[in-house]
């Protein structure tokens, strides 16, 4: 395909789509550089042996999968036409990654609960980068949210249609790529970490 072809509008659609693609990818690199840096860390004396990921933890990985369904569903529901699916969908895309920020949340207070904090004298080298990973996937989902939330009012003012969903497409793809990055951390610092 010669990406030179088509209209203004599909050049700038493919543009952007590629600027997305290099954001992903320099993001892709910096959780590399992370999760590297915890594996060289493993070998540490003082390295934490046998944590076991809080609960909500994995109550998370169910929210996020959901919420990239939803997410799906509200873009199928756009194609067929369904304002009103394409609404219910866009909104419950938005509360689950709200729910998600705040199970997060109740995850640190469990690693709280145990006695480890980020910094200080209770702290520990293994749970501030448990600390450090999560807080981090959690800046990316509520800059996610940002986009979800543009998508849904623009729904609303009616910009969207089967022959325009730019947009809708660049939220939705950098909503998947936060699921998706949020399986692999967790699982990584499961497998990790046992």
């Amino acid at each position: 395909m010669d990406l030179t072809q088509g209209t203004l509008e599909e050049k700038t659609g493919r543009a952007k789509k590629m600027m997305l693609y290099f954001g992903i990818a320099s993001l892709i690199m910096s959780f590399a550089g992370w999760t590297s840096a915890f594996i060289v860390s493993s070998s540490r004396p003082d390295w934490l042996q046998g944590f076991t990921m809080p609960q909500p933890f994995w109550i998370s990985i169910i929210i996020m999968i959901v919420s990239s369904l939803t997410f799906m569903a509200a873009k199928k529901a756009l194609l067929n036409g369904n304002k009103g699916l394409t609404t219910a969908m866009l909104i419950t895309t938005f509360l689950l990654g709200l729910f998600f920020v705040y199970n997060q949340f109740r995850g640190f207070n469990q690693i709280i609960d145990l006695g480890y904090n980020f910094t200080g004298p209770t702290s520990n080298i293994t749970v501030t980068y448990i600390y450090l990973i999560a807080v981090v996937h959690i800046v990316h989902v509520v800059v996610g949210l940002i986009p979800v939330l543009v998508v849904l009012v623009n729904h609303l003012r009616g910009i969207y249609s089967a022959e325009n969903i730019v947009g809708f497409e660049l939220a939705l793809t950098f909503w998947h790529f936060v699921d998706l990055l949020w399986i692999y951390l967790f699982f990584f610092l499961y497998f990790f970490l046992n």
